[in-house]
């Protein structure tokens, strides 16, 4: 790329600014090799899409912000983007409870014995572990997914084998301390669409099947994608996502070009290409994995308030998610650039994917027009008042 990058910013968005694209002919022949399509698209491999690829890496970093929804049209990488993400997630600490209630050592630490299960407590007072660690998995909801599937029911062979009514865990209980991928997120059942959501904002979630019952941990980042030509998102659920990215089409016809030569390559020999990015794949692991680790230090400058406040006031945004958004963002590119401190430059740099997603012209207009029958009718109490 030709862009330049600032000497003193982090080895995150060094890398994230200077994929190479001399990468893109190694590999490349006119036939094809029969290879399976096992290796993800090469995150760094992707042509362009700075503002989306940056949303996805501060989403990982910090859970807090809310989770990404990516909207446009078929074919810009959107998918790809998010599938790629797999060979950078972070580490974190998997539940090993049998009940799939997600009990940890840090909810016993942080509560007390009974905020883990019978057996996990149990296990905590003769000093077993209750999790161990692992690097976080995608987990992809299928467009066809049943409400059962989601949110865990009956095990059906079981029952019908054994004559037992046993409950499995859904995939939100999967999806728990993960990454929760939901592509056409606008086609989704909206019954399913609620669950999820519900999920996400109380952490857990509870199965009721007859007299069975089981609650189980759900907090998770939430990555959705759609395409706005098939149909759009309710605006109760679009509120619910952290950023909002609107991904379009390249517009240089070389960097399109040199995205088919990736495309093609890909396809070829996927082996192949996943090992000429293997050096840098592994660098920027390392440097989310760093970011990750940094984030509870990270604190907001005062600067940064007084702008990031600013922002929000001339905006005219109600909601006070916007905050939440904006400045826990700011803190996760503060982390991705290695800082302690949140500056203004991080809110600058996150500013236009949150706010983007918490203004409104229509609620602005709503309240405009209530102000004007509020202003009517204390007129009219006045006049009554003074007869």
């Amino acid at each position: 790329m030709s862009q330049m990058s600032d000497p003193s910013e982090s080895m995150l968005l060094k890398i994230l600014r200077q994929a190479s694209p001399v990468h893109r002919l190694k590999g490349v022949s006119g036939r094809d090799l029969g290879v399976a399509d096992t290796e993800p698209f090469p995150f760094l491999a992707i042509i362009g899409q700075e503002e989306m690829k940056l949303a996805l890496l501060l989403g990982i970093i910090n859970p807090r912000i809310g989770g990404v929804l990516l909207i446009g049209s078929r074919g810009t990488a959107k998918s790809t983007a998010v599938r790629s993400l797999i060979d950078l997630l972070p580490l974190t600490q998997v539940s090993l409870c049998p009940n799939g209630m997600g009990c940890l050592e840090q909810m016993v630490e942080e509560g007390d014995m009974t905020a883990v299960c019978q057996i996990c407590a149990q296990r905590y007072a003769y000093e077993e572990p209750l999790s161990r660690e692992e690097r976080m998995r995608l987990v992809e909801l299928p467009l066809n997914a049943r409400l059962e599937d989601v949110v865990g029911g009956i095990d059906e062979r079981l029952a019908i084998e054994q004559k037992r009514i046993r409950l499995e865990r859904g995939i939100l209980s999967q999806a728990d301390n993960n990454l929760l991928y939901i592509d056409e997120v606008n086609l989704l059942d909206s019954a399913i669409m609620d669950a999820i959501l519900d999920a996400a904002a109380q952490g857990a979630y509870t199965v009721r099947r007859g007299p069975n019952k089981l609650t189980y941990r759900s907090k998770f980042i939430l990555i959705g994608s759609m395409n706005p030509e098939e149909g759009q998102l309710r605006p109760q659920i679009m509120d619910r996502f952290g950023l909002r990215v609107l991904v379009r089409g390249l517009n240089d016809p070389e960097l399109r070009f040199e995205a088919y030569e990736r495309a093609l390559w890909h396809r070829q020999n996927p082996e192949s290409m996943a090992a000429t990015y293997a050096d840098e794949t592994l660098a920027l692991a390392e440097e989310v994995q760093r970011a990750v680790e940094l984030l509870p230090e990270v604190q907001i400058s005062g600067a940064a308030r007084d702008l990031g406040l600013r922002l929000i006031r001339e905006a005219k945004i109600e909601s006070n998610r916007a905050e939440i958004t904006l400045f826990e963002a700011a803190r996760a590119h503060s982390a991705a650039a290695d800082r302690s401190e949140v500056t203004r430059e991080d809110i600058l740099a996150v500013a236009v994917m949150t706010l983007r997603q918490r203004n409104s012209v229509q609620l602005e207009a709503y309240f405009a027009e209530q102000a004007r029958e509020d202003e009517h009718l204390k007129a009219l109490i006045q006049q009554v008042q003074d007869q």
